[in-house]
């Protein structure tokens, strides 16, 4: 149901910015596509990289018990701001695929949308994975007053 509903968001938020730039007259500027001095395999691999941060940044900072409490949500955002800054203006910066297909949806442009969709979702499924693999268990807490005397 969250895929759902992030697919709905997406594309009646990018209808949303159609009606309301209407008179612009091209609206395909909504649509994610990359610069055109990028192939397809450099797009890809941007695109697979910093999801792969994201996911990481994410794991490490909202889904496991060990970490900052109130922090996640500075972690995270500053994981996206630098993730945008560095590869927005080479590949838009999608990082999710519903934010790729409701703007293709609302400007009509499916250029290169498979792109956005498998690379986010593969740099994202190898960093769940890399990152259960690299989590260390935290071992069992001994408290020493417990000890029965020698």
């Amino acid at each position: 149901m969250y895929v759902v509903a992030q697919l709905v968001g997406a594309t009646l938020g990018s209808l949303t910015l159609k009606v309301l730039f209407h008179k612009q007259g091209n609206i395909d500027p909504i649509a994610t596509q990359y610069a055109v001095t990028t192939s397809h395999l450099e797009a890809f691999l941007w695109e697979f990289i910093i999801t792969f941060i994201l996911m990481f940044s994410i794991c490490a900072n909202a889904t496991d018990h060990r970490a900052s409490p109130g922090l996640a949500g500075f972690a995270i955002g500053s994981t996206l701001l630098v993730n945008v800054l560095v590869a927005g203006p080479i590949t838009g910066a999608s990082m999710n695929p519903a934010r790729s297909i409701g703007p293709a949806v609302a400007s009509g442009v499916y250029t290169n949308l498979w792109l956005y969709i498998l690379a986010p979702l593969l740099g994202a499924l190898f960093a769940a994975m890399v990152y259960s693999g690299l989590r260390v268990p935290i071992p069992p807490h001994h408290n020493t007053t417990d000890q029965p005397p020698n």
